[in-house]
């Protein structure tokens, strides 16, 4: 499949990985030196300082990476990342993942791919983590609360896994399930949604380079707040189409309801790509505020505009030709 460049990112816009840690080190660097001279580090100096290595955390996990496909935004420091998130698994404060994933155990953990394919199979994580070489992508991120991130994803295509399968004919759409388990996910001890939680793709855009079968951020094994141990991240569509700690994938013919589907069908549609002019929620998608940045994590910082499809169209737009992006939101 051939791939567009996205429109504003141009190769030569995309700093390579080492001079883009090196340059961070500087930073770093100069804000520690103004700190000490000072009597300590500005917030601004331990932010910079934060972003130039991974955290140190957990288990690393190494991949090359992928210039091509990442954007040469600034990220969102690594706390942002694990403290404020969308995993009603585990409540639906965006603090509560952070507070209480730590009651999943990631270990031993298997998932089942079956359905529509010549060889279903059920793959322990750690056969699934050798499937594919790992690659690492800075992908915008883009909620419907209208709060974004960037984020240095850990993964590879999820085409790989697919292939691996082989799906017949009949497959047309790939649906992911989930863990569903209320001793380990107190969230789901509530009807917010009904449980497990489902989400599902369209094939091609299952099978899309930009979809990325997700193990890991910041250089190290996914934290559990974050999906561990393995997630969905489709950069085009809203965070929620990303299911996390997935232990079923099926591939199957008819197009599936999905959880937020069936929870508020008019405000959440099968696709759920970015779309600035279609606002199904309750508040307007034309802008976001990008968490992290600035003070107070961004709160008082001008709101950016929105672009369709996350800035991603020159990649995905040909998906959805002669579509109706309003009729099939």
């Amino acid at each position: 499949m051939q791939i567009k460049k996205v429109s504003d990112i141009a190769p030569s816009e995309i700093t390579p990985r080492d001079v883009f840690r090196s340059r961070r080190s500087f930073i770093a660097g100069v804000g520690v030196s103004a700190a000490v001279a000072t009597g300590g580090l500005t917030r601004w100096a331990r932010t910079a300082l934060a972003d130039t290595a991974r955290p140190g955390k957990l288990p690393v996990l190494s991949a090359r990476p992928d210039a091509a496909l990442s954007t040469s935004e600034a990220l969102t420091p690594y706390k942002d990342v694990t403290t404020y998130n969308n995993f009603y698994e585990f409540g639906t404060s965006k603090s509560d993942p952070a507070e209480y994933a730590h009651s999943l155990h990631t270990r031993p953990w298997t998932v089942v791919v079956d359905g529509e394919v010549a060889k279903p199979r059920s793959f322990a994580i750690e056969d699934l983590l050798k499937l594919a070489p790992m690659e690492e992508r800075m992908y915008r991120h883009r909620c419907v609360e209208a709060w974004s991130m960037v984020i240095p994803w850990i993964g590879y295509p999820l085409s790989s896994l697919l292939n691996a399968v082989q799906p017949t004919s009949k497959a047309k759409y790939v649906k992911f399930v989930t863990l569903f388990d209320p001793a380990q996910m107190p969230g789901q001890n509530s009807n917010v949604l009904q449980w497990p939680y489902e989400e599902a793709l369209r094939m091609d855009e299952a099978m899309h380079p930009l979809t990325l079968l997700t193990f890991g951020l910041y250089g190290e094994i996914l934290p559990n707040q974050n999906g561990a141990p393995l997630r969905m991240v489709i950069p085009w569509k809203y965070g929620f189409k990303g299911a996390k700690s997935i232990v079923h994938i099926r591939l199957v013919e008819q197009q599936p309801v999905t959880s937020w589907m069936r929870a508020v069908p008019d405000w959440y549609g099968f696709y759920s790509n970015v779309n600035p002019n279609v606002s199904p929620q309750n508040w307007s998608q034309a802008t976001e505020r990008r968490i992290g940045k600035g003070a107070f994590g961004g709160l008082f910082e001008p709101r950016i505009p929105t672009k369709l499809f996350n800035g991603y169209g020159a990649q995905v737009a040909h998906l959805y030709a002669g579509m109706d992006l309003r009729k099939y939101f």
